[in-house]
């Protein structure tokens, strides 16, 4: 497996800087009207009130962001009634991120889906979308996410960086962003007024290109299907291969199976990275192999893909689970030790389905999986 934190932490080159300047410090802060998660369009003069306004590019994919949205709705809390205004924003383009950027995620970063972890997380502060055209993305230069902007009463810019030292919070020593908050807050000059900061990168338009030929040259690999026996179904239920897979049984003629076909490659994609692998497992008689074989193209199913290699259905059933004797959709999340993880006879729950796997899948911090076992 790749290693999570060589992708995830990030060196921002010179290049990167230049070619997306970060605001200067003393800046005041650039105008925005951006529609939010709420349904209503935030701009910069409704925290016109507030003696400090915080903002924070931050999003939804990224593993570090996630570790640090309760640290910002702490922020939000903490300063209520404090004169401190926090607003987050959305800054990455959704068609400039490979689907294997994904890795770490349930969803990517469009308003929709943003609006899908506000409630998944609870989450009450402004979250802003500007992933359309980044015109505020690329007035204000955030390197990565989380990357936070903190403005005096005149709003003008007296912190940007990190929001503290480290995203696990057991290793946190130093609250940057409270620091300069409090500084405002007493009519101090900031102490430090810039901080490294690290999480993901932001995803600029440019990159889709990076989307579009990674995408085709998925669809280049080879898509096969091969038949399979009771025996082999026994096997497979035991796991050999002993990373985490994902067991899906389907068939041509089941309208629900089709409907979230695509759903499911989607998921190999998205944490295939991570080692995880998807069977796909047709219940279709042996003589329909090449209308399964034509499907499974169409679909540019990169998964490993089985059927039946007899008209025996109910053995096959059996074979595998034998308290499985019913219909199809039937799908199973089995553990490198062989445990289930999830088991669903009929269409899945993709987002409970994503969530089960990112909770159990190797990390290098536990937190990461942790995040997905708390609301």
């Amino acid at each position: 497996m790749r290693s999570l934190l060589s992708v995830w932490l990030i060196c921002l080159s010179a290049a990167a800087a230049q070619s997306h300047p970060v605001l200067p410090v003393g800046s005041p802060a650039p105008d925005f009207a951006l529609p939010g998660v709420d349904g209503k369009v935030h701009r910069l003069s409704d925290f016109a009130a507030s003696q400090v306004l915080v903002v924070v590019f931050t999003c939804n994919h990224c593993p570090i962001a996630q570790v640090y949205e309760n640290r910002i709705q702490h922020l939000a809390d903490d300063y209520k009634t404090g004169g401190v205004a926090v607003v987050a924003i959305q800054p990455n383009d959704p068609k400039a991120i490979r689907i294997d950027e994904l890795d770490s995620s349930d969803t990517s970063d469009t308003l929709a889906e943003m609006k899908v972890r506000v409630q998944y997380k609870h989450l009450t502060y402004p979250y802003l979308y500007d992933g359309d055209t980044q015109q505020v993305t690329h007035a204000y230069g955030p390197q990565a996410t989380p990357h936070v902007f903190i403005f005096d009463q005149e709003r003008h810019l007296r912190y940007e960086g990190r929001i503290d030292n480290s995203y696990r919070t057991e290793l946190v020593k130093s609250q940057d962003a409270r620091n300069a908050i409090e500084a405002l807050l007493a009519h101090k000059d900031v102490a430090v007024t810039h901080t490294g900061v690290f999480g993901c990168s932001t995803k600029w338009s440019e990159k889709s290109a990076d989307r579009t030929a990674a995408l085709l040259k998925l669809e280049e690999q080879p898509i096969s299907v091969q038949r399979v026996s009771k025996a082999d179904l026994a096997k497979l239920r035991t796991n050999p291969s002993h990373q985490m897979m994902l067991v899906n049984f389907w068939a041509t003629w089941c309208g629900s199976c089709l409907a979230e076909f695509a759903d499911l490659q989607d998921t190999l994609r998205m944490y295939s990275v991570r080692d995880l692998s998807l069977v796909t497992v047709s219940a279709n008689m042996p003589d329909e192999e090449s209308n399964v074989l034509r499907f499974l193209q169409k679909k540019h199913a990169t998964s490993t893909n089985l059927i039946f290699d007899s008209d025996d259905t109910a053995g096959h059933q059996l074979a595998f689970d034998p308290a499985w004797d019913s219909a199809v959709p039937y799908t199973v999340l089995i553990a490198g030790d062989g445990k289930v993880l999830y088991r669903k006879l009929g269409s899945v729950d993709m987002l409970e389905l994503r969530r089960t796997i990112l909770a159990n899948l190797p990390a290098e911090y536990i937190g990461f999986n942790q995040y997905w076992l708390s609301k």
